[in-house]
């Protein structure tokens, strides 16, 4: 069964940084894009920063500049550097993958989120 894992939320002054991690397990043959989303209280859930398996990035125009995403293929990780926090990114962060469990059959996954919250 595959599964997403989360890790790096936490309580941040403004100005503040913190490093999301999410890392993938179970079996799979690949993962295409991953990404985070974020879910601000009483808010829809909302695109952070997504990156394909060849390194393409996309973000927020509400993060750009202040965040970075990354991933390592082994060990399956994608890391969300956030810099420059304000109040306005405190949410529940989600990771999410695409991952292709067998061949021609592509599902995505979620994690059980992470809280952040900034500080003002």
């Amino acid at each position: 069964q595959v599964q997403l894992l989360e890790s790096g939320g936490g309580l941040v002054e403004a100005g503040g940084s913190l490093r999301l991690s999410c890392a993938a397990s179970g079996s799979f043959l690949r993962i295409n894009y991953m990404g985070w989303f974020r879910q601000p209280p009483g808010k829809q859930r909302e695109l952070v920063a997504v990156i394909s398996s060849g390194g393409l990035t996309n973000y927020a125009d509400s993060v750009k500049g202040r965040f970075t995403i990354s991933r390592d293929n082994a060990p399956n990780t994608v890391n969300l550097q956030m810099n420059s926090l304000k109040p306005e990114d405190t949410a529940v962060y989600y990771c999410n993958a695409d991952i292709v469990t067998r061949v021609a059959i592509t599902t995505r996954y979620w994690g059980q989120g992470t809280q952040v919250t900034v500080a003002s």
